[in-house]
């Protein structure tokens, strides 16, 4: 049993891991096409299949229209029948496997744990691989690694030692190297031949692809648990101003020639993560107050908000109608984009087998969670035996796909 400042350090600690804001421009990484061929999913979908490996999973799934594929904790990358849902390879590295991959022009990119960049063929086999810096995670709450983006030939992305890597993608040679002084675990958005991104040092870089050097950095104010303000999040543009949220519980609007602060909204209760805007639309996600938002992007008057039951790390997938997220307690929810209703919530296997050990009927923690749970680590431990979802969803070909950490791709069929 922990003695009474032991709990109330570790709520505090808890609260400052479970708030996060969304903010991210559509189209920028893994959400739908502008013009929206993927149909909404309106119904409950049924499930089609589900794939088990050994260890969780927090990259989110890609998919082309033979197979999905994803890296896991296992240090293996899989690719998956998307008809079968039977393997039809895994690759084995020497690390765990937290980003998400990059599929361009029939080859697959992804990061490892091992420090590598791996490019590999759709049969599995390997192209090249780039030998990076030493990995590392940041803390036990540094969930994902870094995903690589492509640019005319060139692979950005960053590391745990703290550099900004831009690589050949036919090669595989380093071209050049930014360093930071912190881990680069965000995925960088590239503009007008500046790429941006954050780095665990607390602060947001702008750097020039032609000149392979740093326009401007911006210092984010850092906060009494963080005093170096972590820039955990992924970077967006909106307008004339780069979007990132830090673990100071800010999230900054920045001029992305001169680097200052257009503005920045400040939390009270816990960090700023990733962020998300669609057709005008910014959509706010706090995991503490388990509060979802739609704020018009002009106005900034409400549409609408709902609540959630807990976390949310992964990013909403769109339809024209629907948005789709999940949580760290594993429930994927169905929203319609109108009004901000559940239209169906999906539940995977660990919330049926294990949400009782640690909530309520409601979902909320149950009184006695001091008691099951004594380490920061364990909250941790808890989401991921109930298959919590640290992933993007993916909407591909009528089906909706998406891994959790009990170690599942899950792959559910539009029976609309």
């Amino acid at each position: 049993m922990i003695d009474r400042n032991s709990k109330n350090k570790m709520l505090s600690t808890l609260k400052l891991f479970t708030v996060i804001f969304f903010v991210l421009i559509h189209c920028t990484g893994f959400c739908q096409p502008a013009a929206y061929k993927e149909k909404d999913i309106p119904v409950l979908p049924a499930l089609q299949w589900k794939f088990a490996v050994a260890a969780p999973i927090f990259s989110s799934p890609v998919a082309d229209d033979n197979a999905v594929y994803f890296g896991s904790l296992d240090s293996c990358f899989y690719a998956v029948n998307i008809q079968t849902g039977k393997m039809l390879w895994k690759f084995t590295t020497k690390g765990e496997i937290r980003s998400t991959a990059l599929l361009a022009n029939e080859l697959i990119y992804f990061i490892s744990g091992d420090g590598k960049l791996y490019c590999l063929n759709d049969s599995g086999k390997e192209v090249w691989a780039f030998a990076a810096g030493a990995e590392r995670k940041y803390d036990f709450a540094d969930y994902h690694q870094s995903s690589p983006i492509l640019n005319e030939g060139t692979l950005f992305f960053g590391m745990g030692d703290g550099f900004l890597y831009a690589i050949d993608a036919n090669k595989g040679k380093l071209i050049w190297k930014i360093k930071t002084d912190g881990p680069v675990h965000n995925t960088p958005v590239i503009d007008n031949g500046i790429i941006y991104f954050g780095s665990f040092d607390g602060n947001v870089y702008a750097v020039d692809i032609a000149k392979r050097s740093i326009t401007w950095k911006f210092k984010t104010v850092g906060h009494t648990y963080f005093p170096k303000g972590e820039v955990q999040g992924n970077p967006s543009i909106m307008n004339n101003a780069v979007i990132i949220g830090a673990r100071d519980y800010n999230v900054y609007a920045l001029d992305k020639e001169k680097g200052f602060a257009h503005w920045n909204k400040a939390f009270t209760r816990g960090w700023v993560l990733s962020n998300m805007y669609k057709d005008s639309v910014l959509y706010l996600a706090g995991a503490d107050e388990r509060l979802l938002a739609a704020i018009d992007g002009k106005t900034m008057k409400e549409n609408w908000k709902r609540n959630m039951e807990l976390l949310m790390f992964g990013r909403p997938a769109f339809t024209k109608n629907m948005l789709y997220m999940g949580t760290t307690i594993g429930k994927l929810h169905g929203i319609d984009i109108n009004t901000g209703q559940d239209k169906w919530v999906f539940t995977t296997d660990g919330y049926k087998q294990n949400h009782n050990k640690y909530f309520k009927e409601d979902d909320s923690y149950r009184d006695d969670i001091f008691s099951i749970i004594t380490t920061n680590e364990q909250f941790l431990d808890a989401q991921t035996v109930l298959g919590g979802i640290f992933s993007t969803p993916l909407v591909h070909l009528g089906n909706i796909f998406f891994t959790s950490t009990e170690g599942v791709l899950y792959c559910l069929k539009n029976i609309e």
